[in-house]
């Protein structure tokens, strides 16, 4: 037997025999994807890593099962197997290959042959020793898939299943780090949706339904959360309640009546009694009020020691508290960490891009000649007064200093590396940069649209919101750009946005990962996005540990301190301010804009999310280069037919070259004319490089009376759109596009050129041809 036939008629009735999927309450999952696999660009990812089967009961994963053909050795998948359930965080792990079973406790480390398969409640005792009567509620609920558009990722069911345990438990104060565009708000979600069906409450019965709070920042974040907890109106209208101080100031009290309500610190904690008084509105409710209250981006200030926001979470001290973050432990959040203990579960976003469930970055970093500043006497000052050789550095312009035509110069260095409708967002200096960097956008765009961007910050108020929502509207390409200072470096849920732009110093860790994390979401077609750094970020990917332990205080200095001109002149800014207007204004002598000049580097990123320079990839590439092929012989024979091409380029990217990365390397040898054979031979060999064009004239000539005149016309116009778009219009599966493109269809191609069969041999022979061959050999192609 193969290996599916050992499954059909030895697995599968040895699972059935044990009870699975006989048990109404269990269920098998067959080749299980738990990861898609990282994304490579031009549609390609990564082989997913998959589970011939994961054993789930009371919507549980328990096992994971490890298949092999009958005539293997039945532990020959142990070690897939652990891999599978360490991933998964499952306590077991078998192996099999039908008629002998092999069993892995991946928590006390036994291995031990088994006779058979577990029944379901077996594996649950085993799994599950100690029993808990809120464990077995809260399996009872179903996870909630709202119309299949919450998919069920594997690190979120941990998460979850990690939060409600530790409830059951009578924790009290819990932790989630997962990167930005996990779906945290999904998380958060799932865990009321099992928390409200199981009625936990904080009296220990399941008397009634619990009162959950979700608190935020931003209001922003709040709506976004109140959208994603729909369902819940669905099944108790009325459940869901937008704690609003119109709304409050309206009906002269806080709402009660609901069971998830939702609201931002700066509501809770404002408010007046009839005296006039400060009075906070959260004061308004009982202390035991909330059974539950869920902080989203809890790092950002809402445990700190010396934040009146903590006063909120103190006050219902008596509730189960749950932070949610996407920052790992930094000296500059170390607070939270102690006010909530470690992570129940941490996801990096270094794992989120190799499982394939985020998108991949690549950076451009851009030095310019006038990055710094020095004045000199022929310069205009206005504002005040600067001595000669006065120097400006990042830090401080549009803080103290601005000059037009620097920012100019920027903006139009962003237009020319960007698609005119990608959208990007670019981080300013100040909300009043914002606006300079808006203006000279919508002077300077191509497209005419008269909204092509805007600004959206605290100030821009309800405007901006609804500017904010058009750009997160994927149906839509208007706004384009938005610029920001603060308001965006969080929570933004913007899956189709291309391009971050720094354009301020981002002094702390916590927030340049917040920023990266705009652009990571999947979107159709979004193979890659763009970090363009004009102020020298890309030093924090530098970091040892940026998905870590800190390592010691952040050595950059506060981004919201101006720094006073050295000559003494008085700032009106004190430390606190964040929105400093520079007081200094200089229009540069002319011509020199004209000698403004620019050094961009693109940066590599491996599996690990360190960063390669360029020449540390080609190094990489030329070590890793003869486990796919040793000689330029080696490479001829497998670039000459599209099936071992298409092999060979599966294995690169595998070994992390995909085609956005082959992509660069024919960038970064000046090959954009040549075809990808002449780029692997020239980085790998030293072979000298070809022009497509070149290869197609020999194969073109070679051509020549081989082939019935109709057959050779079709070919040539291959060889025509394989010159302009390169060596993916030569691969079998294009074959039908071709004919398609050329005759209008397939049907009238077959009128055109008769048999296929024999179209399809030459377009096979005539990549022979082309690099380097006379032909296939008998039975070859």
């Amino acid at each position: 037997m193969n290996e599916a036939q050992t499954r059909a008629e030895l697995i599968d009735p040895a699972l059935k025999a044990a009870g699975w999927s006989v048990d109404a309450h269990s269920r098998i999952l067959r080749e299980h994807v738990i990861a898609p696999g990282r994304i490579q660009g031009a549609g390609a990812q990564a082989t997913a890593l998959s589970a011939d089967y994961v054993l789930v009961f009371k919507n549980t994963r328990l096992a994971v099962i490890e298949a092999k053909a009958v005539g293997k050795p039945y532990t020959e998948g142990v070690a897939q197997a652990k891999n599978y359930a360490e991933k998964l965080k499952i306590r077991f792990a078998f192996a099999t290959n039908g008629a002998q079973h092999y069993r892995v406790d991946m928590e006390t480390g036994e291995e031990t042959d088994a006779a058979a398969f577990p029944s379901p409640q077996e594996l649950w005792d085993a799994t599950y020793a100690e029993p808990n009567a809120w464990r077995e509620r809260f399996a009872a609920v179903t996870p909630e898939d709202k119309g299949g558009t919450f998919g069920s990722r594997y690190y979120q069911e941990i998460a979850i299943r990690r939060v409600l345990e530790a409830i059951g438990s009578n924790k009290k104060r819990m932790l989630l780090t997962l990167a930005t565009g996990t779906g945290k708000t999904v998380i958060a979600f799932q865990i009321a949706w099992k928390l409200f069906h199981a009625k936990w409450n904080l009296s220990g019965e399941p008397s009634r339904a619990p009162r959950i709070l979700f608190l935020a920042d931003r209001n922003i974040l709040a709506d976004q959360a109140f959208n994603t907890f729909s369902p819940f109106e669905m099944t108790v209208p009325g459940s869901l309640v937008r704690i609003a101080p119109d709304e409050i100031r309206k009906k002269g009290k806080v709402p009660t009546n609901g069971s998830i309500f939702f609201t931002i610190f700066q509501t809770f904690m404002t408010g007046r009694d009839a005296d006039g008084k400060e009075a906070p509105y959260f004061g308004a409710y009982p202390n035991d009020f909330f059974d539950c209250i869920i902080i989203d981006e809890c790092h950002r200030g809402g445990a700190r020691d010396e934040s009146t926001w903590r006063a909120i979470l103190n006050y219902f001290d008596a509730s189960v508290q749950l932070g949610l973050t996407a920052t790992p432990k930094r000296d500059d959040n170390i607070d939270t960490y102690a006010y909530f203990g470690n992570p129940l579960y941490e996801y990096a976003l270094k794992d989120g891009i190799n499982d394939g469930f985020l998108t991949p970055f690549r950076v451009r970093q851009v030095a310019t000649t006038i990055d710094e500043y020095t004045y000199v006497a022929d310069d205009e000052v206005e504002g005040g007064a600067v001595p000669v050789g006065q120097q400006f550095v990042e830090k401080d312009f549009n803080r103290i200093v601005e000059i037009e035509a620097r920012e100019r110069y920027r903006v139009e260095l962003v237009l020319q590396y960007i698609q005119p409708h990608d959208k990007t967002i670019i981080f300013c200096a100040s909300q009043v940069h914002a606006l300079a960097v808006r203006n000279l956008i919508n002077q300077l765009k191509s497209v005419p649209d008269p909204n092509y961007c805007h600004r959206v910050t605290a100030n821009d108020g309800a405007l901006g919101e609804q500017y904010l929502r058009e750009f997160q509207d994927n149906e839509k390409t208007i706004p384009t750009i938005l610029t920001t200072s603060q308001k965006l470096s969080t929570g933004v849920d913007a899956r189709n946005v291309r391009n971050i732009v720094l354009m301020r110093p981002i002094n702390s860790m916590i927030e340049f990962k917040q920023i990266i994390g705009r652009g990571t979401r999947l979107f159709e077609d979004k193979f890659y996005f763009t970090v363009i750094d004009f102020v020298k970020a890309h030093h924090h990917f530098n970091d040892p540990d940026w998905d870590g332990e800190p390592q010691g205080p952040e050595p950059e200095p506060d981004a919201t301190t101006p720094t006073p001109p050295s000559n003494g002149a008085k700032s009106s800014f004190a430390k606190t301010d964040i929105e400093p207007t520079p007081i200094l204004r200089i229009k540069l002598a002319n011509g020199k804009e004209l000698a403004f000049q620019h050094m961009q580097q693109l940066t590599f990123w491996g599996a690990d999310g360190k960063p390669l320079s360029l020449q540390q990839f080609l190094e990489k590439f030329l070590a890793d280069a003869p486990q796919h092929f040793a000689t330029l012989a080696d490479l001829t024979l497998l670039w000459q037919r599209p099936d071992s091409r298409k092999t060979l380029l599966t294995q690169l990217a595998e070994n992390g070259y995909g085609a956005d990365d082959l992509k660069r390397i024919q960038e970064a040898v000046n090959a954009a004319d040549c075809d990808l054979f002449d780029v692997l031979a020239h980085a790998a060999l030293a072979e000298p490089l070809k022009t497509r064009a070149t290869r197609a004239d020999v194969a073109a000539k070679a051509l020549a009376g081989t082939v019935a005149a109709p057959v050779e016309g079709f070919l040539k116009f291959v060889l025509g759109e394989y010159v302009k778009l390169g060596v993916g219009e030569l691969a079998m599966e294009k074959l039908g596009d071709l004919l398609t493109l050329r005759y209008g269809s397939v049907t009238d191609a077959i009128g055109a050129l008769g048999d296929l069969d024999a179209v399809r041999e030459a377009f096979v022979a005539v990549q022979w041809t082309m690099f380097g061959a006379t032909g296939p050999t008998a039975g070859e192609s």
